[in-house]
Order: structure tokens, then sequence, then C-alpha cells
């Protein structure tokens, strides 16, 4: 019986290995083979190309006034390089009392609502903006998955611009960085900052040369 437990226990660890050693692979692929310090882009399309962009911000309702602050700054930052086809939805599970403004669609999940899969936490937020009676947008329009607290910056809305109107896919994922501005905690932000060699590695790699993820997306 022990024997048993440990033979699966080995053959587990070794399979886990086995798979952060793809990883690594393909982070060094990533990170060595394409230039992870490109110049900043420009806006390539016409303006009047751009498919119409909802950067959907996802958040349980605990912090109002950093939801608030961020909306308005990255609505700022789509005003500087030049888009005016858009609209932030906010998609909460307490109400924020968002200011009402035509850029800004504040969507309160009800207490009662339930996905067909029983989903919960932000994958039921999600399902709940595509539903047919909340749904707003057409087919034509894109989404950008935001957390409360991400900010825009000029390069990667221009970015995704491009992306949009360029039609090289459907779905795609950029890069996220830290220690942008003040450092609140150094422990969580040296953390998270294995995620920005991830992005730069294994996901650019896997979304250019494969055209699809192979894992963690």
């Amino acid at each position: 019986m022990c024997t048993s437990i440990y033979n699966s226990l080995t053959d587990l660890a070794s399979i886990e290995l086995g798979q952060w050693k793809n990883v690594a692979n393909i982070l060094g692929t990533g990170i060595v083979t394409m230039n992870t310090f490109p110049a900043p882009p420009t806006l390539e399309a016409d303006k009047a190309k751009i498919p119409f962009l909802c950067f959907r911000v996802v958040t349980r309702g605990m912090y109002p006034d950093l939801v608030k602050t961020n909306v308005e700054r990255n609505i700022k930052t789509c005003y500087e390089v030049g888009l005016d086809n858009f609209k932030f939805e906010v998609v909460t599970d307490n109400a924020l009392n968002l200011p009402k403004s035509a850029l800004v669609r504040e969507l309160v999940v009800p207490n009662d609502y339930q996905t067909l899969n029983n989903s919960l936490f932000k994958a039921r937020a999600l399902q709940y903006c595509n539903e047919p009676e909340v749904n707003i947008l057409s087919n034509d329009d894109w989404v950008v998955h935001l957390d409360e607290e991400t900010l825009l910056t000029e390069s990667s809305t221009i970015g995704l611009a491009n992306f949009a109107s360029q039609g090289h896919g459907d779905i795609g994922q950029g890069v996220i960085s830290y220690t942008n501005e003040e450092i609140v905690n150094w422990w969580t932000t040296l953390a998270d900052c294995v995620r920005v060699s991830v992005d730069l590695g294994m996901m650019r790699f896997s979304f250019r040369k494969l055209g699809c993820p192979l894992m963690g997306f």
C-alpha cells in the first residue's frame, strides 16, 4: 500500500517536473529569440476603421475609489492616443455608483444570478455580461479584459487598436508589467514579476509562432 502511494506521488512529481521543464524551454525560446524591448508602436490603422473596443473591468466592488480613479485614467489614455470608439464596462458584485457617463457602463451582477454550470467569481460575472438581455455588443466588437487595478499605457492601447484592426487573430494577450508606479509591497511585487517573464516568453512565443496558447491561458 505504502509502495503504491509512493509510486503514485513519484509519478505525479515527475509529470509536474516535466511540465515545468516544458514551460522553462518555451520561456527561454521566447525571450532569447524575440525582442523583449521593441520600439514603441505607432497607430497603423485608420482611426475610422478601428473596431469598437469594450474595456471590461471585473471587480467585487470592494474598492470603489480605486475603480473610479483607474477607469478615469484609462479613459484619458484612450483619448491621448486618439481613440474615440470605445466604452468601459465595469462588472461588479457590489454597486459602485460610478458617475454617469456615456463612456462607462456599470453592471451589477444580481445576487441570485446563476450560470448554466454554476460558475463562481470572475467567471460568473463575465458570463452575466454575455446574457442576451445584458449584452449590448455586436459580433464585430472587441472585448479587452482588465482587472480593477490595471492601468493602460499608450503603447498597450495603440497595440490593442492595431491588433483589432489588422485581423491577425480572434484572441490575444498582452504583457502585464509591474513597478511602474509606487511599490506598495515588495514581496507581492517580486512574486508578480514572474508573470512578466511568462508573458514575454511563453505567451508571446505561443501566440506569434504557433497561433495559439499552449498552456496557462
